[in-house]
């Protein structure tokens, strides 16, 4: 569908099937890779620009059908409606908009949409790296992070810490004391590297997902637990793993005979502002000024990790991130919405910051 209306808008369409060869494999990686439709536009001017969202959602299947979109007052609700629904949706108008305006002062406009950026990308951040390094400047089109009207100048890294506890099976009615209980060792674990966040300095781990044993009836032989963490500066990813691998290293393991292993991902890079970004957010700020505005500018990277620093990871474009619709309930079991009132003035920003910058402005 993505591929037919760009089509239609006067793209050349690529669709990207990344290669089992060229993914990076993390822990959650599926067999079968999300495609990503490309597409460029080609006019008449020097500067390139690249336009980025994502396809996927986080949402499991049959959540459409418990929460199908609808529109009440000035919000409109689906799964992923906010998240990143709302930031292809931008993309595809302000390109008509471009296209209804004749304008082809650019030199390259090339449109990238995700179909894995909700597992961190493993299929298509080689494919961003590159593609980033291409161009002069990134305008990636996820949701503002805030609650507020706002675009983002940071993002977070984002890394997984994981445990393996093995031990040993045995009945757990006849002779449980023949075996070595994984699951009790692992919460042993959990416990001991429960405080590695530290909120100063923007560093947050948290263990989210964990399971252990096989029936109810036998000691579980096996354990794994996953931390999300985040950071806001590329090399804290290095201070949080050595920290979380010094705890497993000292900690006694309390279940004798079991076996701890430790795995540190990082799964992405944080996006950092840069002066060349702070002076094209004041751009920003001038345009939502002309519509009787008020545009934010976030530098904090509050915690959500986007594709903007696959983009920018070589350093040539200037990135900004969150030039979706204002949202809220992105990622939750809240109803996701979308502000109606947030189309024209986010529409305006996108498609007059693409001309301005196309225009070497």
């Amino acid at each position: 569908m993505l591929a037919g209306r760009l089509r239609a808008l006067g793209g050349e369409i690529e669709i990207y099937q990344p290669k089992a060869s060229e993914a990076s494999h993390l822990f959650d990686t599926p067999a079968e890779i999300g495609q990503a439709v490309i597409a460029h536009f080609q006019g008449s001017g020097t500067r390139k620009v690249l336009l980025l969202a994502h396809m996927d959602t986080v949402y499991q299947r049959g959540a459409l059908a418990q929460r199908p979109f609808h529109i009440e007052g000035r919000h409109a609700y689906g799964p992923g409606v906010a998240d990143d629904k709302g930031g292809i949706a931008v993309i595809l108008h302000a390109l008509a908009l471009l296209k209804a305006l004749a304008f082809r002062d650019y030199g390259t406009l090339t449109v990238v949409i995700n179909g894995d950026e909700e597992i961190s990308s493993p299929g298509a951040r080689a494919l961003i790296q590159r593609i980033g390094a291409e161009h002069d400047v990134v305008f990636s089109c996820e949701p503002p992070l805030m609650s507020n009207d706002a675009i983002a100048l940071a993002t977070s890294g984002v890394g997984a810490a994981s445990l393996t506890v093995r031990g040993r099976a045995a009945h757990a009615g006849v002779n449980p004391e023949l075996g070595r209980n994984a699951l009790i060792e692992l919460a042993h674990q959990l416990l001991q590297t429960n405080d590695l966040s530290d909120p100063a300095r923007g560093i947050k781990f948290n263990w989210t997902l964990g399971s252990g044993g096989t029936m109810r009836n036998i000691i579980p032989d096996v354990a794994t637990a996953s931390a999300d963490v985040r950071v806001r500066a590329a090399s804290d990813l290095d201070v949080v793993e050595k920290a979380f691998r010094a705890r497993v290293a000292t900690t006694k393991t309390l279940v004798p005979d079991t076996q701890v292993e430790v795995r540190f991902e990082r799964r992405r890079l944080p996006l950092e502002a840069t002066d060349a970004s702070r002076q094209m957010a004041k751009e920003a700020q001038a345009i939502y000024g002309e519509l009787g505005g008020k545009l934010l500018v976030d530098e904090t990277g509050t915690g959500g990790g986007t594709d903007a620093a696959f983009a920018a990871a070589s350093g040539v474009p200037v990135t900004l991130e969150s030039f979706g619709l204002v949202g809220y309930g992105f990622h939750s079991s809240e109803d996701e919405y979308i502000d109606l009132d947030s189309i024209e003035p986010r529409l305006y920003l996108l498609a007059r910051l693409v001309m301005d910058n196309a225009r070497g402005r």
